[in-house]
């Protein structure tokens, strides 16, 4: 990654992009005729979910030529060092069921590190958004919006965790440590997908954890909760998404939780 550039110009491309998003999953969110199937790994698609994905390909294949992208519904295309990587519906059993925790999550990869993120949740009325150097942030749009910053909190005693369910960790045999963190905390909910992240990079929630994600899952969120002031790493303390899975802390109790979770 060139070390003098600036990513505002990809942020707010970004930006346009997910306005436009927004509205047509809006459109899609408890339509009756929503259209929803079951993918070779289990999970659900619905047809908000491609057609939102089909739609940010189309615009950055005009905007961005050079670029590689990389989607949930349609995979790889391209060879560009620069990777944009799109979830068009993080959250789709949320989606799919009525409940209004979703979000588009669109990240750019320069190299081996994400230098842009933008997390947008029209339901929640919600967006969150960081690029490398220049702070994180949250609010309706760039000229309107106030700069997020992580917790100051420094005891698991005194902290609030936030995970997506149970079984992941029980399927991954990691189950005992995460009880025991638990134990520790002083308060935990299950938030789950990308918002548990964004209220850590708000200050919000001190801790959060998955044990099994993909790339695009996170990549979005990773800018955010670091330029918030926070650390985003695998469970094997990896910097970035990378790694399979996923905790976000304030920093100050990052290395305490790797020894429960890693």
């Amino acid at each position: 990654m060139n070390p003098a550039r600036t990513y505002e110009d990809d942020l707010r491309l970004a930006h346009v992009i997910a306005d436009q998003v927004d509205a047509l999953t809006m459109e899609r969110f408890r339509a009756l005729d929503l259209h929803v199937e079951t993918k070779p790994d289990n999970t659900p698609v619905s047809d908000a979910d491609k057609a939102a994905e089909e739609f940010i390909r189309a615009q950055l294949k005009r905007a961005r030529t050079r670029d590689a992208v990389v989607g949930e519904e349609y995979g790889s295309a391209g060879n560009g060092a620069r990777r944009w990587i799109v979830d068009p519906i993080d959250g789709t059993k949320n989606f799919v069921r009525g409940v209004p925790v979703w979000a588009t999550l669109i990240a750019l990869a320069d190299g081996d590190e994400v230098v842009m993120g933008l997390v947008s949740a029209p339901a929640l009325g919600r967006r969150w958004w960081a690029a490398k150097g220049s702070g994180a942030w949250t609010g309706r749009s760039l000229s309107s919006a106030t700069r997020l910053s992580v917790s100051g909190v420094q005891r698991l005693e005194d902290a609030s965790f936030s995970y997506s369910s149970l079984s992941g960790w029980e399927e991954r045999d990691k189950l005992d440590g995460f009880l025991d963190l638990t134990r520790r905390c002083y308060r935990t909910r299950g938030y789950g997908d990308f918002w548990s992240y964004m209220l850590v990079a708000e200050g919000a929630a001190d801790l959060a954890a998955e044990p099994e994600l993909e790339v695009y899952d996170m990549a979005a969120l990773v800018p955010i909760v670091t330029e918030a002031g926070g650390r985003f790493t695998s469970l094997d303390g990896a910097e970035g998404p990378w790694g399979g899975n996923a905790l976000a802390t304030n920093g100050h109790l990052h290395d305490e939780v790797l020894v429960y979770l890693g």
